[in-house]
C-alpha cells in the first residue's frame, strides 16, 4: 500500500475518534440537562406537597385552639367560640376548611340535652338524627361560620356513621387529630354540586376533680378516657385544593390526589391530564397518608434543552464524519474500479457455472427419459410418441417460466394445460380445483412429467378414454400440499401391483425434486393417486 494511503487511513481514524468523543460528550450533556430539569420539577412538586401539608397543620392548630377554649370555659361552647372564630377568621387567614364544629356526647335515646344546646345556639328546635343502635352518640351542636348549607348538618349524629366513627375512635384513643376516610358531608345535601369530603377530629376529654367538671354528658369506653365532645373540621376536597393551591393550579398540567397510599387508593381529586413525567409526593392528613401525583406537562421545556444540546453535538459529529467520508472516497476511488472488475469477473464465472449446472441437469433428465421410454416402447414409432410427449411436458413447464419472466409457475396452470392438450371436456376441466400453489423450475418439471404420465395412462385405460369420471384437486394439509388424481366409474379396477420404468422414474422425481411422496390406491373400479410435498412458496 502506498504511504499516502497509510496517512489517509490514519487521518480517517483520527476523525472518527474525534467525532465519537463529541457525540459522547453531547449525550452526557443532554442527559445531565434532562436530569436537572427532572430534579427541578421534583423540587416544585415537593414544595406543593409541603405547602399542602403546612396548610393542613394550620387547620389542625386552629382546631386545637378551639378545643383549648372549649375546655377552659363552659360558656364558650356557643357564643364564646363564635366570637373567637369571628376574630380569628380562619377562612381568610387559612382557607380550605368548610367550617369548625362541635359534636357533643349523648347517651342513646336521651337527645333532650343536645336539643336544648341546639336551641340555645340557634334559637330554633332542631332534632337529633338519624336513629342509631350505638350506646352513645355525638350529634353536631355547633357549626361555624354559619351558612344555610351548613345548617343542614346540625343535629347529625356523627357516631352513627362507620367511617366517621372509626376516625373518632382513633382520636378518642390517642388524643391526637384523626382524619376520616372519604365521606359525603352532611351539608352536601343542600349543595347543588356534590363534592367528596373528609373530617378531622380532636377529642375533648372530661376532667376530674383537678379541673373543670363537664356540664354535659360524658361518653366512656373500655381502656379510653371519658370524653364529652369532639372538635372537628369538615373539608370539601375540591374547595380545599383550590383554596390551598390557588393560581398554581393553572401552571399544573395534571394533578391527582388519592386518599391513601398506592394505586388502589380511591381518587378524590383530578384535574387536567396526567403525563408520563408525573411526580409523586406524600400528603399528611392528620393521622392518614394521601398520595399526590403532579404533572407539569412541560415536555418541550424538559426535552427542548437536552434535545438542542444533543442536536448541536450531533451536527458537530456529522461534520467530523463528513471529513472522514471525503477521505474515504479519495482512498476508495482507486479501489472501486478494481472491485467492480473483480465482481464482474465473479458474476461471469457464476453465470457460466450455473448455466453448465443447469445444462448438465437437463441433459441428464433427457437421457433418463430416453432410456426409460426406450425400455417401455415396443417399436420406434411408439418410442417417438412417448418421448415426444414427455419432452413436450418438460418444454411446456420451462416455457411457462420463461415467457412469464418469473421464477415460479402456478400448479393449476400446469394441470389444466396437460388436460387441455389431452382433449379433456369442459366438465372435466371444471372439476380441477385447488388453492394457488407456486412451483419453481425443478418442481414444475417434476409435476409436469407426473401429470403427463397420469393423462397418458388415463387416455389409454381410464376416464379420459370415456370410461369413467375424472376429478383433480389439491389442498394444503398442515405443512404439505396434497394433490389428488381420482378416476372413478371405470370398466374394471386398475392393476397397480407392479411399477413400470416410467412410473418408477416419476416416483423418483417426486421424492428427489419435490422432496415428497406419492401413493396409489385402486379399489371398486376406481384409481386414486395422492402426491404430497412440502408447502413452500416455490419448490426448487
Amino acid at each position: 500500500m502506498r504511504p499516502s494511503t497509510w496517512a489517509d487511513r490514519l487521518l480517517a481514524l483520527l476523525v472518527r475518534f474525534v467525532g465519537l468523543v463529541i457525540l459522547l460528550a453531547t449525550i452526557v450533556a443532554a442527559g445531565a440537562s434532562f436530569l436537572y430539569n427532572q430534579a427541578e420539577e421534583a423540587d416544585q412538586a415537593e414544595r406543593v406537597a409541603a405547602q399542602f401539608n403546612l396548610r393542613l397543620r394550620d387547620h389542625v392548630a386552629i382546631l386545637e385552639g378551639v378545643r383549648a377554649l372549649y375546655q377552659s370555659d363552659d360558656a364558650a361552647s356557643g357564643p364564646g367560640i363564635r366570637a373567637y372564630l369571628a376574630a380569628l377568621q380562619p377562612q381568610v387567614q387559612s382557607p380550605g376548611m368548610e367550617g369548625i364544629g362541635i359534636a357533643a356526647a349523648m347517651r342513646a335515646g336521651e337527645p333532650a340535652g343536645i336539643e336544648a344546646r341546639l336551641r340555645e345556639n340557634y334559637a330554633e328546635d332542631i332534632g337529633v338524627w338519624p336513629a342509631t343502635a350505638q350506646p352513645v352518640g355525638f350529634p353536631v351542636v355547633l357549626v361555624e361560620p354559619y351558612t344555610p348549607r351548613r345548617h343542614v348538618a346540625l343535629g347529625f349524629d356523627m357516631y352513627s356513621e362507620p367511617v366517621r366513627r372509626a376516625a373518632m375512635r382513633r382520636a378518642w384513643q390517642t388524643g391526637r387529630p384523626a382524619a376520616s376516610g372519604i365521606v359525603h358531608l352532611a351539608q352536601e345535601r343542600a349543595a347543588k354540586v356534590k363534592q367528596p369530603g373528609f373530617l378531622i377530629y380532636l377529642p375533648v376529654y372530661a376532667k376530674g376533680a383537678e379541673g373543670r367538671i363537664a356540664s354535659g354528658t360524658i361518653a366512656t369506653a373500655p381502656g379510653m378516657r371519658p370524653v364529652e365532645a369532639f372538635i372537628y373540621a369538615p373539608f370539601r376536597v375540591n374547595d380545599m385544593m383550590k383554596a390551598v393551591l390557588g393560581s398554581q393550579l393553572d401552571t399544573i398540567d395534571g394533578l391527582e390526589i388519592r386518599a391513601g397510599a398506592g394505586p388502589s387508593a380511591p381518587v378524590v381529586f383530578r384535574q387536567g391530564k396526567m403525563g408520563w413525567d408525573a411526580q409523586e409526593q406524600r400528603l399528611r392528613i392528620a393521622d392518614r397518608q394521601w398520595t399526590m401525583r403532579i404533572s407539569y406537562g412541560r415536555l418541550l421545556e424538559r426535552l427542548g434543552r437536552p434535545l438542542g444540546i444533543f442536536l448541536f453535538g450531533l451536527a458537530l459529529a456529522i461534520l467530523a464524519t463528513q471529513l472522514h467520508r471525503v477521505q474515504q472516497r479519495r482512498v476508495g476511488a482507486a479501489q472501486a474500479l478494481a472491485d467492480q472488475q473483480a465482481r464482474h469477473a465473479a458474476d461471469r464465472e457464476l453465470m457460466i457455472g450455473e448455466m453448465a449446472h443447469r445444462m448438465k441437469n437437463a441433459f441428464a433428465r433427457i437421457g433418463a427419459l430416453a432410456r426409460i421410454t426406450l425400455r417401455e416402447s415396443a417399436s420406434l414409432e411408439e418410442f417417438e410418441v412417448r418421448f415426444d410427449g414427455r419432452m413436450r411436458a418438460l418444454s411446456d413447464a420451462k416455457h411457462m417460466l420463461v415467457t412469464a419472466a418469473v421464477d415460479s409457475v402456478e400448479l393449476g396452470r400446469i394441470v389444466r394445460r396437460e388436460l387441455e392438450l389431452a382433449g379433456a371436456s369442459a366438465g372435466q376441466l371444471a372439476g380441477v380445483a385447488g388453492p394457488e400453489v407456486r412451483l419453481g423450475d425443478e418442481g414444475a418439471q417434476a409435476i409436469s412429467l407426473a401429470v403427463h404420465e397420469f393423462v397418458t395412462n388415463s387416455i389409454k385405460y381410464g376416464a379420459l378414454a370415456g370410461k369413467g369420471r375424472l376429478a383433480v384437486g389439491w389442498h394444503r394439509d398442515g405443512g404439505d400440499i396434497a394433490l389428488e388424481w381420482t378416476e372413478s366409474g371405470l370398466d374394471e379396477t386398475p392393476h397397480i401391483e407392479s411399477e413400470s420404468f416410467g412410473t418408477r422414474f416419476i416416483r423418483t422425481l417426486i421424492e428427489r425434486q419435490l422432496k415428497g411422496s406419492w401413493q396409489r390406491t385402486a379399489v371398486d373400479k376406481s384409481l386414486v393417486i395422492v402426491i404430497r410435498w412440502p408447502d413452500d412458496d416455490t419448490t426448487d
